[in-house]
């Protein structure tokens, strides 16, 4: 190879890292919504110190960070909207009209379109965000909760809180193709790594529903029994699993703990005590650190999971819901 055609295939190599760099760089921060105070906090996962609140629409709740890490998505259910927050500029670029009380969504993998529960009107609104338009509604169980898109972009999955199911709708149709039945009161869900198990967390029930996707049925059923915890205190609602698909945490509500859970045999491998009310849950990138949201003691928990134990506890506003990381 001669000089020049050796320095530009180094330069393009060069080039190349640093644009790779660039999409996968994090900004090392960690956004908390707050039901009651009606902002996003956020804070810097290195010290976990408050660097600013983002006002938005009354109510948020679930939220979803884009793809490029440029936007965060919030939904707000005392407003029935969706804010979308320029995290550049950290404030609220745009609030869709997503129709009544947004309780939580998901995006498709290719992020051309959003799924929505409006708990209030038991239906799932699909909207456009390349259109900017609501393009279908479709009628599922009362009190619809979690939304789940396949990473395949196939299926959608909706809980409904009064009728104990999970509604398969496919995407091609907007049609429902199968109710599962699951335990009491489901809230949300999980599929593993390798899509096989379609997990689904049963508030009230005081369990985990773990369903083949093959066959929609029921392969295990986890219950939970940490020390010192009442069975009516036990009420499971957020789970996070590691991208190898061994664990998952799940978040035990009342109990105020966490639990343990190894995959493969379903077991619950231990218990980690949080705040008052463990809600919502998430890992940071490399998984070293676990985030739960404690809705009673308004406070977010900073879990090393290694260690097994929380290693801070941080005010996070009135009735924080939940977690999103970018690091």
């Amino acid at each position: 190879m001669n000089k020049f055609l050796k320095g530009l295939s180094t330069g393009m190599l060069a080039v190349g890292l640093s644009m790779a760099a660039n999409v996968q760089a994090k900004t090392g921060y960690v956004y908390v919504s707050s039901e009651k105070d009606h902002v996003v906090t956020v804070f810097n996962a290195d010290g976990m110190d408050k660097v600013t609140e983002i006002k938005t629409s009354e109510r948020p709740r679930a939220m979803k960070l884009s793809q490029d890490g440029s936007l965060l998505y919030v939904a707000c259910g005392d407003d029935d909207a969706i804010d979308v927050i320029d995290l550049a500029a950290m404030k609220v670029k745009q609030t869709i009209d997503i129709g009544e009380d947004p309780d939580r969504f998901d995006i498709s993998p290719d992020e051309k379109f959003l799924y929505a529960s409006n708990e209030d009107d038991g239906l799932v609104t699909i909207y456009s965000l390349e259109a900017d338009e609501k393009v279908a509604e479709i009628e599922v169980g009362e009190e619809p909760e979690g939304v789940l898109v396949s990473p395949d972009n196939k299926l959608v999955y909706v809980t409904s809180e009064v009728a104990n199911m999970v509604h398969v709708i496919d995407v091609e149709t907007q049609e429902i193709i199968k109710d599962i039945v699951v335990g009491n009161r489901p809230r949300r869900m999980e599929l593993t790594p390798d899509l096989s198990e379609l997990w689904v967390s049963n508030e009230v029930g005081g369990t985990i529903t773990i369903l083949d996707t093959a066959t929609y049925q029921p392969k295990a059923e986890l219950k939970f029994a940490p020390k010192g915890m009442r069975p009516e205190s036990i009420s499971p609602v957020g789970m996070a699993m590691t991208k190898d698909g061994k664990y998952a945490y799940v978040t035990l509500g009342g109990a105020n703990h966490v639990a343990l859970v190894e995959t493969a045999t379903h077991k619950v491998l231990d218990y980690i005590l949080v705040g008052k009310r463990a809600w919502g849950i998430t890992l940071n990138s490399d998984e070293s650190r676990l985030y739960v949201t404690n809705g009673k003691s308004d406070d977010l928990a900073v879990i090393d999971t290694k260690k097994m134990k929380v290693i801070k506890s941080v005010p996070a506003g009135r009735v924080p819901h939940d977690v999103v990381v970018d690091h």
